[in-house]
């Protein structure tokens, strides 16, 4: 085998362990979005995490370790086959916290609960206890959520596409299992007093960042994390079944179910202006869309 070949060979794997580890932190990132994003809108867990000493954060990671790694152990949110080494579950674990401790820290600048003005040590505090759920997503990702990127898969995938339903009957339940996973993770959330808070310190830009970060995640969560149904979602028959249109129209349907959860539990009153509408909305319409894309992996 000439010197090229071998080259080319060693490019091409070195391409594939590489997108293999992407869509692992994508797919790691995406669950833990879905399991820890109820917890980021518990202001008492923020407070607990700007009051905690050192001693307590450090045994906070410590048995963040313990319990991630032995779901590594088990399965993990990597498509290692069960009983890998020890050294590899213990790697794997450390992904799996920084990709954690990453997300929680991301949503927390996002609802701006972390600023430039934050002290270290607040910041570190709430950083680490709202990854707690985060991580515990990440690593239970592939267990519960599967991963539907292979062939076989595939396969079967388009052989049921074969006899999808019509195209006005495949969007209505698009829309009924987005109401669905929207209520079911914003419903709890809408009536306490943090999404007022949240919106007094939030910006006009600040608020098209937020929405930004909502349709990129639900994007992420539904066509691009290899959960169960992926490839289903891609080939469904709908009116608005291409996944960037289908992202859209479920934003504002999820958007909607914030917007009526808030106005019922009198969180918004028809004499209130429309930016503080808005801003509320966006504001809850983030966990909503996330549970959105939940309910959407399970048609």
């Amino acid at each position: 085998m000439s010197e090229n070949c071998i080259m080319e060979i060693a490019k091409n794997r070195k391409k594939k362990i590489w997108k293999s580890e992407i869509n692992d932190i994508i797919r790691g990132s995406c669950g833990g979005f879905l399991f820890g994003i109820p917890l980021l809108y518990t202001m008492e867990v923020w407070w607990i995490g700007s009051r905690a000493k050192p001693p307590m954060v450090l045994l906070a990671v410590a048995l963040m370790f313990v319990v991630v790694f032995l779901l590594n152990r088990t399965e993990g949110f990597k498509k290692h086959r069960r009983n890998c080494p020890p050294y590899q579950s213990i790697t794997d674990t450390v992904e799996a916290m920084a990709i954690g401790v990453s997300c929680s820290a991301f949503v927390l600048i996002l609802l701006q609960e972390i600023t430039p003005t934050t002290p270290l040590k607040e910041a570190l505090g709430k950083t680490v206890f709202e990854s707690v759920p985060f991580t515990l997503g990440v690593a239970l990702a592939n267990h519960f959520l599967g991963d539907s990127r292979n062939p076989d898969a595939q396969a079967q995938t388009n052989s049921k596409n074969n006899q999808n339903s019509q195209e006005l009957s495949a969007t209505l339940a698009d829309i009924g299992a987005t109401l669905i996973g929207a209520t079911v993770i914003a419903f709890n959330i809408a009536p306490t007093d943090e999404v007022p808070m949240l919106a007094a310190a939030v910006s006009p830009p600040w608020v098209l960042i937020i929405l930004a970060s909502s349709l990129v995640i639900s994007y992420g969560i539904v066509f691009e994390a290899g959960f169960s149904n992926q490839q289903k979602r891609r080939q469904q028959k709908g009116i608005f079944q291409r996944p960037l249109s289908e992202t859209v129209m479920s934003y504002l349907v999820s958007l909607l179910a914030a917007t009526f959860m808030l106005w019922f539990f009198q969180q918004l009153t028809f004499n209130d202006p429309w930016t503080i509408w808005l801003e509320h909305t966006v504001l809850l319409g983030l966990p909503a869309t996330i549970g959105g894309a939940a309910g959407r992996l399970a048609v």
